[in-house]
C-alpha cells in the first residue's frame, strides 16, 4: 500500500475506486482493515480514501506528536497532496472525533458527515469516561499490550459465531506499540467539541448500535444539539457495527450518502 509524507509522518493509505471521494476513518487502536466489510460494497459508488492515522497501523508510530487534532491535520494534507478538494467522511469511535474535528476547523473540506459509534466530547464523558481512562491504563501497564487487546475484543464481539472477528481484531489491536496506544488513548479522552458542535453545518448521520459502551441516549443528546443531523440505531450490534452488522451498516451509509 502507498504511503505519503504529511505533517511530519509517514501516512500509509488505501485509494480505492472510482466517483465521489468518500474518507474512512477507523477506531482506536486498530487500522484501516476496521472498514474490510467496507471497501466492495463502497468502492462501486465513491473513491475510498483509507488511511492508517497515526500511531496506528503502518503509519509512524514514534518520534511524533499525538492527539485528534494531529491526526485532522494528516487528512487535510493527505487530501490536498491527492489533489481532492472536498469529500465525505465515515469516522468510526476514534475516527468519529477525527471527522468531528476536521468538520469545524476544515469546513469547506467536507461534504456531508458520519459518526459511527463516536461522540463530539470524550473529555466530558463523566463517570463512565474517568472509569474508562483509569482501568484501560492499569490493564495496559499491567498485563501489557496483548492481554488489553484481547480483553477488547472480547468485549466487542463476545458471541461464539464472532470468533474470527475476535481473533482478527485481537491480532491488529495487539501490535500496537504500547506507548503510541497509550498517547492516542490519553489524548483522545482529552479531546471534546464542546459549544463548536453547534457550528457544524453539515448533513450528518449518527450511527449507534443498540449495545455500544455509550446508550443511544448519549447520541440522542447531542444528535439534537447539531444542525442537520440524524440518528439510526442499529440492533443486535455492538461498538464494533462496522464489522458485526456490516450488511445493514452498509445499507444504511449508503442510501444517506445518494439521498441527503
Amino acid at each position: 500500500m502507498p504511503k505519503i509524507g504529511v505533517n511530519h509522518i509517514e501516512l500509509d493509505y488505501t485509494d480505492l475506486g472510482q466517483g465521489s471521494p468518500l474518507v474512512l476513518l477507523h477506531g482506536l487502536g486498530s487500522t484501516k482493515a476496521d472498514w474490510e466489510a467496507q471497501l466492495a460494497a463502497f468502492a462501486d459508488a465513491y473513491r475510498l480514501i483509507v488511511p492508517d492515522l497515526r500511531g496506528h497501523g503502518a503509519s509512524t508510530k514514534t518520534d511524533c506528536e499525538f492527539g485528534v487534532s494531529q491526526m485532522a491535520q494528516d487528512i487535510v494534507e493527505l487530501l490536498d497532496k491527492l489533489n481532492i478538494p472536498q469529500a465525505s467522511f465515515v469516522g468510526f469511535s476514534m475516527g468519529g472525533a477525527v471527522a468531528f474535528e476536521l468538520a469545524h476547523t476544515h469546513p469547506d473540506l467536507v461534504d456531508k458527515l458520519i459518526i459511527v459509534n463516536s461522540g463530539p466530547d470524550f473529555n466530558a464523558m463523566g463517570q463512565f469516561g474517568e472509569d474508562l481512562l483509569k482501568t484501560r491504563t492499569q490493564r495496559l501497564q499491567e498485563l501489557g499490550m496483548a492481554q488489553l487487546a484481547a480483553e477488547i475484543s472480547q468485549n466487542m464481539f463476545p458471541e461464539p459465531e464472532q470468533a474470527i472477528l475476535r481473533q482478527s481484531f485481537t491480532e491488529r489491536c495487539a501490535a500496537n506499540l504500547p506507548e503510541a496506544y497509550l498517547k492516542s488513548f490519553t489524548t483522545l479522552m482529552a479531546w471534546g467539541m464542546g459549544e463548536r458542535l453547534q457550528d457544524i453545518p453539515h448533513k450528518t448521520l449518527v450511527v449507534a448500535s443498540d449495545m455500544d459502551y455509550t446508550p443511544v441516549s448519549f447520541k440522542e443528546a447531542y444528535v439534537a444539539r447539531m444542525q442537520q443531523a440524524e440518528l439510526v440505531v442499529i440492533t443486535n450490534s455492538r461498538h464494533g457495527v462496522v464489522l458485526d452488522q456490516p450488511e445493514e451498516f452498509n445499507t444504511t451509509v449508503l442510501k444517506f450518502l445518494q439521498n441527503a
